[in-house]
C-alpha cells in the first residue's frame, strides 16, 4: 500500500468553497439585473460566471479526488486529478475567450442599447465580489495548478466586471455603446495567454517532464559528491501533482560504501531534500560494473 499525501491545493479547499459560493452569487445576481434592465452585457458576464462557476467546482472534485487515500492499483492515489482539472480549466478559459471575441466582434458590428447606470450598479457588486474571490485565491495559486487555474478564473471574472463597469461609465457619459465590446475583447486578448501558460503546464507535468526547477545536472553532481559515490545513472524526475515532485536513480558506491548501505540513503534523501525539495526518491544502490548487468537504461 502507498503512502497518503495530501496536495497542495487541499489546504485551500475551504477557500475554493467560500469562491464558488461567491461566483454563483454574483451569477444568480447579474442574471437578474440583464433580465431587469435588458443588459446583454450583463447577461454576458453571468454565462462568463457560470463557466468559471463550473471550472471552480470542478477544481474542487478534482482536490476531493486527489486526496483519496492511495491503494496497491494506485499508489500515488489520485493526485494527477488536479493537473487534469488543471487542463480541462485552461480548455475552458480558451473557449471563453473564443465567446467573448465573437459577442464582441457582434455588437462591434450591430450595437445594442444598454441601460449604463443599472449596468454600472450590478458590475459594480459583481466586480467587489471578484475582487475578495481573488483575495481569497491568490496565496494558494503560487502553490498548484488547479488553484491558479481557479484563481485564472476568477482574475477574468474581476477583468470582465471591470470592463463592464468601465463600459458603462462610457455609456452613460459619452452614449458611445461600442464601449462594451472594445473592453471585451482587451479582457479576451488578456486572458488568452495565460490560459496558455497553465494548459502548457499542465501539459509539461502530465509528459512527465523534469520539474522546471530540477536541474538534473545539478542532481546528478550533488550526489556524486557524497562519501562512497562513485556514478549516478537512470536518473529521472517528474512531477505527479503540484508540490510533489519525485525522483528515482541508479546509484553506483564503492565496495567499501555496500556495508552500510542505510547511512548512505540516509545522506542521499536528505541531500535531495535540502537542496532540491524533494521528499519522495527512489535510489537503487549497486557496485562497480553492476550496469552492465542491466537492460535497457537512460542516462
Amino acid at each position: 500500500m502507498g503512502h497518503d499525501h495530501h496536495t497542495a491545493a487541499g489546504a485551500h479547499r475551504g477557500r475554493l468553497l467560500l469562491v464558488l459560493g461567491l461566483t454563483i452569487g454574483v451569477m444568480v445576481l447579474q442574471v437578474v439585473g440583464g433580465l431587469a434592465t435588458g443588459s446583454l452585457a450583463l447577461l454576458g458576464d453571468a454565462g462568463h460566471m457560470a463557466v468559471d462557476s463550473f471550472g471552480i467546482a470542478l477544481a474542487l472534485f478534482a482536490v476531493w479526488i486527489a486526496n483519496r487515500p492511495s491503494s496497491a492499483e494506485r499508489t500515488f492515489g489520485l493526485q494527477r486529478a488536479e493537473i487534469l482539472a488543471a487542463a480541462a480549466n485552461a480548455l475552458l478559459l480558451f473557449a471563453l475567450c473564443g465567446f467573448i471575441g465573437y459577442e464582441a466582434v457582434r455588437r462591434l458590428i450591430d450595437p445594442e442599447p444598454v441601460s449604463a447606470p443599472a449596468m454600472l450598479a450590478f458590475s459594480a457588486v459583481g466586480l467587489a465580489a471578484n475582487l475578495v474571490a481573488l483575495v481569497l485565491l491568490h496565496r494558494g495559486q503560487s502553490e498548484s495548478l488547479n488553484l491558479r487555474g481557479a484563481y485564472l478564473e476568477v482574475l477574468g471574472d474581476l477583468l470582465s466586471s471591470a470592463g463592464v463597469v468601465v463600459a458603462a461609465l462610457v455609456v452613460w457619459a459619452t452614449g458611445w455603446e461600442r464601449a462594451d465590446s472594445v473592453a471585451s475583447l482587451a479582457i479576451a486578448l488578456f486572458i488568452v495567454p495565460r490560459a496558455w501558460h497553465l494548459l502548457d503546464e499542465a501539459l509539461h507535468i502530465l509528459l512527465e517532464a523534469a520539474p522546471r526547477d530540477v536541474d538534473l545536472g545539478e542532481v546528478r553532481r550533488h550526489l556524486r559528491t557524497q562519501p562512497g559515490v562513485l556514478d549516478v545513472h537512470d536518473l529521472h524526475a517528474w512531477t505527479i501533482t503540484s508540490g510533489v515532485p519525485v525522483l528515482s536513480a541508479h546509484v553506483v558506491v564503492e565496495d567499501s560504501a555496500l556495508s552500510d548501505t542505510g547511512r548512505l540513503l540516509d545522506r542521499l534523501h536528505e541531500c535531495l531534500s535540502r537542496h532540491f525539495s524533494i521528499d519522495h526518491s527512489t535510489l537503487q544502490v549497486e557496485p562497480v560494473g553492476h550496469a552492465q548487468h542491466e537492460g535497457a537504461r537512460h542516462r
